[in-house]
């Protein structure tokens, strides 16, 4: 046989160990995987030195079109997140205009995605107070999720995203448990959080620390608490996005050891960057929930350390340079969300496998892996026989400084420009098509490819 592509001689990272083996690639599917393989190949490619893994799905990314492109759009984001090492992704039923909330959207953002995503990708659906009766004809259509919002979100502009009610959390809860399907959650007491801001907006008290300081630990863990609860109630399989304290990770691992279907995501700035450093970085670094002190930060990593945290995700959330700009220097006036799903892999690789000893097993299963059980996803997340040739080359040999004019993001901002990283994402293939080559960048044109999940089949089987 000759293959399309085979992959000779590096550290490849499966389920549960690192083997010095090659991989065979045909019809963008590993077809081999031996010790050695000598048979002819369309192209041969030495990666020596080097762990071969499974590419990430990042399954929190907010690509914003159609609607507000001008913000991100499939072409830029998915160079970033190629150029990072992500192979596929799932896109947030927010920021595109119009919300994903109801059949016309869905239509619409996959007519505007075709042809333009150089990764594989999903979509998300909505739940809103104004689309409970919508919910069945979003899963007719694909998705493989639904999000929703408990803080505050969205704008007067017609068709927003807009933050759920405690009944429409509950009414959506019963649907989605009735339809099979999981909701994943943005975990903010809304009312408080909206108070303290107002309170410290009063006094003037305008600054990174002081926006920290209103959206504080308990309201996270709150939410958290009562959506377990509505999820107990209700029967809903649940998915906790962008967690950033140990103590909300300890409701949900409790629920999970009470039966609770749920899991966690968490993203590379909780652990990268600390309220002090937002300080210092500025606007381009604010979030929600709020970068953390150092001590939380480090029970965070605590938690990682030890497993307790499914999956890492980006949480891309970009935006125009204006939007992190206020002429007064009030950061309540900024937009809060961070640009920065081009790093990652690279990042969260320096930090907890070779900072911190995370297994390199460990973090495959964090990007890789878990998401793609979770999300349904059954031809991705592992390096094994028959899976899509999703798969990237990182050299933890390598170590640059992350500049602007390498980033690929449609407006160049990020709160890791300057940042130093010990290792180099130096290839991305999807579905053995190289996309990323380090010296290169983006090659050939765009090969993404829709994923869907049809729930009431699985439901069948």
């Amino acid at each position: 046989m000759e293959y399309d592509l085979i992959i000779k001689g590096g550290q490849v990272v499966f389920r549960d160990e690192v083997k010095n083996v090659d991989i065979a690639i045909k019809n963008g599917k590993i077809s081999a995987i031996a010790e050695t393989i000598d048979d002819a190949a369309v192209k041969i490619i030495n990666a020596e030195g080097q762990y071969v893994m499974p590419g990430m799905i990042d399954t929190h990314v907010h690509i914003c079109e159609p609607g507000r492109t001008e913000w991100e759009g499939f072409v830029t984001g998915t160079k970033a997140l190629a150029a990072g090492g992500t192979t596929s992704y799932v896109d947030m039923p927010l920021n595109a205009l119009p919300a994903t909330v109801d059949r016309a959207a869905v239509r619409s953002k996959l007519e505007a995605a075709n042809g333009k995503n150089y990764v594989d990708y999903a979509l998300y659906g909505g739940l809103v107070p104004s689309n409970l009766d919508k919910l069945e004809e979003l899963s007719d259509e694909g998705v493989v999720a639904y999000k929703c919002f408990m803080a505050t979100c969205g704008s007067d502009i017609p068709d927003d995203f807009t933050n759920v009610d405690d009944y429409t959390l509950y009414a959506g809860m019963k649907k989605l448990a009735e339809l099979g399907h999981m909701l994943s959650i943005h975990a903010e007491n809304a009312v408080i959080t909206d108070r303290l801001a107002e309170e410290m907006v009063k006094k003037g008290k305008i600054t990174a620390t002081d926006y920290v300081a209103t959206r504080p630990v308990f309201t996270e863990v709150d939410a958290v608490k009562r959506a377990l609860f509505l999820a107990k109630e209700t029967g809903c399989k649940l998915h906790f996005v962008h967690i950033s304290t140990a103590e909300a990770i300890d409701e949900i691992i409790k629920a999970q050891n009470e039966g609770q279907d749920v899991t966690v995501e968490s993203c590379p700035h909780y652990f990268t960057i600390t309220t002090a450093q937002f300080e210092e970085i500025g606007p381009v670094a604010k979030c929600s929930p709020p970068l953390r002190n150092e001590v939380e930060q480090e029970k965070l990593w605590d938690k990682l350390i030890e497993g307790k945290i499914d999956m890492l995700t980006s949480d891309h959330s970009p935006c125009p340079p204006e939007m992190k700009h206020s002429d007064t220097n009030n950061i309540f006036e900024v937009w809060g969300g961070i640009t920065g799903c081009q790093n990652n892999v690279d990042l969260m690789f320096d930090e907890a496998v070779l900072k911190r000893h995370v297994p390199v097993t460990d973090f495959v299963r964090m990007i890789a892996t878990n998401p793609a059980k979770r999300f349904n996803m059954p031809t991705k997340g592992e390096i094994a026989i028959s899976k899509d040739a999703d798969i990237i080359l990182v050299d933890a040999n390598q170590s640059y400084v992350v500049k602007k004019e390498d980033l690929y993001y449609r407006h160049q901002h990020s709160p890791y420009i300057g940042r130093n990283i010990n290792c180099r994402v130096t290839k991305t293939f999807v579905r053995g098509n190289l996309v990323f080559e380090l010296g290169q960048g983006i090659v050939g044109e765009p090969v993404g490819e829709l994923i869907t999940y049809n729930a009431k089949e699985t439901a069948l089987v």
